[in-house]
């Protein structure tokens, strides 16, 4: 996962999770058409209306909140592209604020409300998938498309196949036949591929994906379809499935979810492998342990860092963005594998590959 992306769901994270016994948590979200003057006028109103009034008609958690909201709205000139979203409340008595003006793909949805929990709604869509996996699972009597991300399955496209069953005559009938068959099943196993590669490979193509069927129909059809080259690099394993339909769709993303997390995983692994080796290895530069890895930043020798899930946002933010600017790269290490858990207890989640070394 990104550093960028699992920041971002961190934060939603820990707003979903806050919560009042009051109607005290305000929440804004501002596409990025509307004006900022649209975006103060709800919130002046509300907050001009609070300092008139008393405590049991404003409680001074929700004015602090509008004040906030006010506050953050008044750093800004215009909308920014992607749209704004602001939450602000006092779920449990230390003020909670969360700014969102540079997401992935802009809000589409205006809000603005306070009430016992922020409304993360119009967030719903702006997270990009962390990865998509195609999903086709192949059988005698049809086929059927869809992938699979973080949503879950999203069915596309399924379709009969016309190719008979086997007959039961004999002689040279039967064996034209048996042709005319053969021919049949291999021009359906054709239009599957084409289907596979316009559905697959298009404008957004798939990261990998899984292939379901009965084992023997899923040889055949790898053996004799024209599969593109690129389809045949992303398949990531063949997993028995009945029916080529939306359930055996979600039954293939059942059985195929273990081996995407291990997938997910591999270049996480073979980066804290390197680290690993190199903590016994004189020869390689290495810097773990905060203190150790400030003084790399320091010296701009940080080439790729690996920052474990196990810490805080905020350390997660700041060791990453010092690490973008001098033109490094970021690795977030899971702490729910077996190596992840050792390297966020052995060296306190924080760990870097060095350009060069340091004294």
């Amino acid at each position: 996962m990104s550093l960028a992306s699992y920041e971002l769901h961190e934060r939603l994270d820990r707003l979903s999770s806050a919560s009042a016994d009051r109607d005290i948590l305000v929440s804004l979200a501002v596409p990025p058409e509307e004006t900022i003057g649209e975006a103060r006028r709800p919130v002046e109103t509300d907050y001009a209306e609070a300092s008139q009034l008393d405590e049991r008609s404003f409680p001074k958690p929700l004015t602090d909140a509008l004040e906030t909201v006010r506050s953050e709205l008044n750093e800004y000139d215009e909308i920014p592209e992607s749209g704004l979203a602001i939450y602000a409340g006092v779920p449990d008595g230390d003020l909670v604020t969360a700014v969102f003006d540079d997401l992935p793909v802009p809000i589409d949805e205006s809000i603005y409300r306070h009430a016992n929990e922020f409304d993360l709604e119009p967030l719903e869509d702006v997270t990009e998938p962390e990865s998509t996996h195609g999903l086709l699972v192949v059988e005698r009597g049809g086929a059927a498309l869809g992938v699979l991300d973080d949503e879950g399955v999203e069915p596309l496209e399924s379709f009969e196949s016309e190719v008979p069953g086997k007959s039961s005559a004999g002689g040279q009938s039967a064996e034209r036949f048996e042709r005319d068959r053969e021919r049949q099943k291999r021009e359906f196993f054709d239009e599957i591929a084409d289907r596979a590669r316009r559905t697959f490979l298009g404008d957004d193509p798939v990261d990998s994906i899984l292939l379901g069927g009965t084992t023997g129909t899923v040889e055949t059809f790898r053996d004799e379809a024209d599969l593109d080259h690129r389809l045949e690099e992303r398949i990531n394993g063949e997993f028995a499935v009945e029916y080529a339909t939306q359930q055996g769709l979600e039954q293939l993303a059942e059985k195929g979810q273990e081996t995407l997390e291990e997938r997910d995983r591999d270049d996480v692994r073979e980066t804290l492998g390197e680290f690993f080796d190199r903590v016994g290895d004189d020869d390689d530069p290495v810097a773990y342990g905060r203190e150790e890895v400030d003084d790399a930043l320091a010296f701009d020798a940080v080439e790729t860092l690996l920052l474990s899930t196990d810490l805080e946002g905020a350390d997660l933010q700041e060791l990453g963005e010092r690490t973008e600017q001098q033109g490094g790269e970021t690795v977030v290490v899971p702490d729910d594998f077996p190596d992840g858990t050792r390297f966020a207890e052995a060296f306190d989640g924080v760990g870097a590959l060095l350009r060069f070394p340091i004294d």
